[in-house]
């Protein structure tokens, strides 16, 4: 039976790590889509609702619509829409397919590159259970995090077999896999860094010249107690000449990221979410990324407090950002300092610090401060360094190495307890907006997702005061001046409506939606000059838009331009082969104005 078992013992594992993760996130299968981004992404997205067609296909491949290039993201759903339609717990459940297949492909690449199937399986079981990882599994958009990873792991299991056994197919795999992840999520621009630390530990590219010593005979490769290959200690220098090639092994790869950079910058531009350095100063932005770090490094270990949004602190007191930035170069260069006797330590932290530089604020990308979902690649990294460097701690003290196995699975059935309560925050927008209210201060986004609930509910009245908190909290983010102008007018206070709208098309005027709001309230007001001028706008910004054309010929209608009207509604029947609102409203009108036909 023990043989049995030792046989099978990677396939037990895999297994184990699948059911109790699957039992653990299986109620993200009966939540609901959240009100924040889930609409652009699904369930306000005509392309992708429409499902995995050859024009959807298209327009994923050239849109920049959420401010990045990422098609992959955009197939899943689409194909997600077909099979389930609009029906969440479809769109959840693929999420948790991959994050399922995440965490097997986590341990069977750990178990392959160092032979330690025990810490193997504790890193995979940290990464699939913690709480941190709650926001990527049970946000249906963030369904670019739990993808971009699953390219990410299967990326670094053939970098493994390439640097093992050198071959150009093996490399160009290698290559093509980090290309899927990045049209899945920009943010893995960081592997070719990734790679180069591999390269350091544990697969020995650099050829150092390692030295057992002592005590430490037992860190030999294929060994539980040890790292695999090579041995945790070593003497010696890298060598330039075998520095160099690896360097210049991964060119193809740099190129690559800085390609997906510079899409990916050009795409926020274009989108208006890059913030100039005048919008936020670099003081701040540095600030806030220090404090960032160790913030990510406080809740990975004391997991609390965690919200689907964190809006930017402008005053965050000096000494926690002295702090920070003296607690991070502290480790660093205490880590650098062991990396003779325990690499792992170093690749691990530089993997955590390294992978979070493209999200962690320096060039600002979005309005958040920080985001829980960024740990779920860079994580790994500290999960790596906590348990070789656990394991290496404990075997320094024989009489204690007994307890590590309980404190592993203590450590593991807090995670799994706190991810349960975590993700019973996610079973609508009412729920998750209230748990972020509750733990966080000033959360404006928070605030107007809450109101934005409870007007779903119709409960106008009950909505506004979370939609004016918002806009009194952040009076330049357009959304919430529309959200309240559109409840003001619910509940009849139609001047003060309008002026919430204008304030929001004045923020963004190049936003059509935000545009049509504010004409149909002025239309239904009797503004109908004005109104008319903004469906103008619209038209202008949206020239293929049927609904547009229409909206802009009623209001012309209604100002009594009858040939102008009838202009925009043929324009909309030409482009759209027989667009049913705009056929009624043309022939009710050439029957009452049969000049005009």
């Amino acid at each position: 039976m023990n043989l049995l078992l030792a046989r099978h013992r990677v396939v037990i594992i895999c297994l184990g790590l699948a059911l109790v993760t699957a039992g653990l996130y299986w109620p993200v299968t009966h939540h609901d889509f959240i009100n924040v981004d889930d609409p652009r992404f699904v369930t306000e997205n005509p392309q992708v609702q429409a499902g995995l067609t050859w024009p959807g296909i298209r327009w994923a491949m050239h849109s920049v619509y959420t401010e990045s290039w990422q098609p992959l993201t955009w197939f899943s759903h689409m194909l997600d829409c077909q099979i389930h339609g609009l029906k969440a717990g479809g769109h959840h459940f693929t999420s948790l397919l991959f994050h399922l297949a995440n965490t097997v492909l986590l341990f069977l690449w750990l178990n392959q590159l160092t032979q330690a199937t025990g810490r193997s399986a504790f890193v995979a079981a940290l990464f699939a259970w913690h709480p941190l990882h709650v926001e990527s599994v049970a946000w249906v958009c963030e369904r670019k995090d739990v993808l971009s990873a699953f390219f990410w792991l299967l990326a670094l299991l053939a970098y493994t077999r390439y640097a093992r056994k050198p071959d150009a197919c093996a490399y160009l795999l290698v290559l093509g896999l980090f290309a899927l992840g990045l049209m899945a999520k920009p943010m893995l621009i960081t592997l070719p860094c990734v790679l180069l630390l591999l390269d350091f530990w544990p697969l020995n590219r650099f050829a150092l010249n390692f030295i057992p010593a002592g005590e430490n005979l037992r860190h030999g490769a294929g060994s539980e107690s040890g790292g695999g290959n090579p041995p945790a200690n070593f003497i010696g220098k890298t060598s330039l000449r075998k520095a160099v090639p690896l360097i210049g092994e991964k060119i193809p790869f740099f190129c690559l990221a800085l390609a997906m950079s510079a899409a990916t910058i050009f795409a926020q531009v274009a989108g208006g979410s890059l913030a100039s350095v005048g919008g936020l100063p670099i003081r701040l932005r540095v600030a806030n990324a220090l404090a960032s770090y160790l913030s990510y490094l406080t809740k990975t270990f004391w997991p609390t407090g965690l919200a689907y949004f964190y809006p930017y602190s402008l005053d965050l007191p000096l000494a926690t950002v002295l702090g920070a930035g003296l607690l991070l170069a502290i480790w660093t260069v205490w880590f650098v300092l062991r990396v003779r006797s325990q690499p792992v330590l170093l690749v691990g932290w530089l993997w955590f610090l390294g992978t979070l530089v493209p999200t962690i604020g320096l060039v600002q990308f979005c309005i958040q401060a920080k985001a829980d979902r960024y740990t779920y690649i860079p994580s790994i990294g500290l999960f790596m360094a906590l348990a070789w460097g656990l394991q290496d701690l404990f075997e320094r003290w024989p009489a204690r190495r007994k307890s590590l196995p309980v404190l592993a699975g203590v450590a593991l059935a807090g995670c799994l307890a706190a991810s349960s309560v975590q993700l019973s925050y996610w079973q609508n927008s009412l729920t998750v907006s209230r748990h972020a209210l509750e733990v966080t201060d000033n959360n404006y986004v928070a605030y107007e997702s809450h109101g934005e609930a409870i007007a779903a509910l119709g409960q106008p009245e009950s909505a506004l005061y979370f939609f004016a908190e918002a806009v009194r909290l952040s009076p330049g983010w357009p959304q919430g001046q529309f959200n309240l102008g559109i409840t003001l007018s619910k509940i009849g206070h139609t001047n003060d409506a309008i002026e919430h709208l204008r304030e929001g098309v004045k923020l963004v005027p190049d936003y059509p939606e935000g545009r049509s709001l504010l004409g149909q309230t002025l239309l239904r007001y009797g503004e109908t000059d004005e109104a008319i001028h903004e469906f103008a706008e619209v038209v202008q910004l949206e020239p293929h838009s049927a609904e547009a054309r229409c909206r802009l010929a009623n209001a012309l209608e209604q100002r009594g331009k009858f040939s102008e009207a009838a202009l925009q509604y043929r324009e909309a029947l030409r482009q759209t082969g027989g667009f049913p609102k705009a056929k009624t409203a043309l022939d009710q009108m050439l029957s009452m104005h049969p000049d005009l036909k």
